[in-house]
């Protein structure tokens, strides 16, 4: 008799919340590594950054995706209770693979066809309005999370320089937000800004979320300092600008300009 072949390995695309993301049932990363590659990723300091021979930011992997397997993944989730899934913990769904490789795209096709109880889809990429149809699908089980750090340029090629250009953010928050796509600006972590910042927002979304490189790295800002991020302000010649009084005043501005329960620090923000 022959040997009878080895039973394929399905691979799991959802993930069991914990830690910070303690509130949703699932993480759901469509990719491992990030091309943008953002001098503050608190991805840097974990071990899938850690232990690979190229540096964070020259890399990005697309997560095996077999069709029918991800919906009887995703069907036994639905059938165990109300679902609500962070999209994404580690990575960004939106980075430059998802035009050719279209990850996120095929998970949010899925999705529609049963809907969560809430999806939120944490992106700095404007590629996201490519979906519209499956966000509008989606409904009111899904908001988009922009992170818009900052509305300074020059900050943004300094600390940021593979990330999509801000106008291009502020233009798909728009599109999002006239197509009546929850949607919600993430300052995280704020960056240097101008100050006008505040009223931009507050013209632009109707919910904010802030956070900063001490309470929003998941290790109470060890991480930002093994990051050198304090050295970074000091070398822009900002370094009083790197404290936590910083995010504190900012949120009190926003709080002055928009209506009470719309801005919102930290983990409460990103919460279903």
């Amino acid at each position: 008799m022959a040997p009878a072949e080895p039973k394929k390995r399905v691979s799991k695309l959802l993930n069991p919340a914990s830690g910070y993301l303690t509130g949703y049932s699932y993480t759901l990363n469509p990719y491992v590594g990030c091309s943008f590659g953002c001098s503050y990723c608190y991805v840097r300091r974990m071990p899938v950054a850690m232990f690979r021979d190229e540096p964070w930011g020259e890399w990005v992997d697309p997560k095996p995706f077999e069709g029918e397997d991800f919906r009887k993944e995703w069907s036994r989730a639905l059938k165990k209770g109300p679902v609500t899934v962070f999209m994404s913990s580690a990575t960004d769904p939106y980075q430059p693979a998802e035009y050719a490789s279209m990850r996120t795209r095929l998970v949010l096709e899925v999705m529609a066809e049963k809907p969560p109880e809430f999806v939120l889809v944490q992106t700095r990429s404007p590629l996201v309005v490519r979906d519209m149809d499956l966000l509008k699908r989606l409904g009111s089980h899904v908001r988009v999370s922009m992170t818009v750090e900052t509305d300074r340029e020059d900050i943004r090629k300094q600390l940021t320089p593979k990330a999509p250009p801000l106008a291009a953010r502020w233009s798909a928050i728009r599109e999002l937000r006239n197509n009546g796509i929850p949607v919600q600006a993430a300052v995280s972590p704020l960056l240097p800004c101008s100050e006008h910042f505040a009223a931009k927002l507050a013209e632009a979304v109707e919910r904010v979320v802030v956070d900063d490189f001490f309470r929003g790295d998941g290790s109470m800002g060890k991480r930002s300092a093994q990051l050198g991020m304090r050295e970074h302000y000091r070398l822009l010649g900002l370094e009083h600008l790197y404290e936590e009084e910083t995010a504190d005043r900012f949120v009190g501005e926003l709080g002055k300009l928009m209506k009470p329960g719309a801005v919102y620090f930290g983990h409460e923000g990103f919460m279903p």
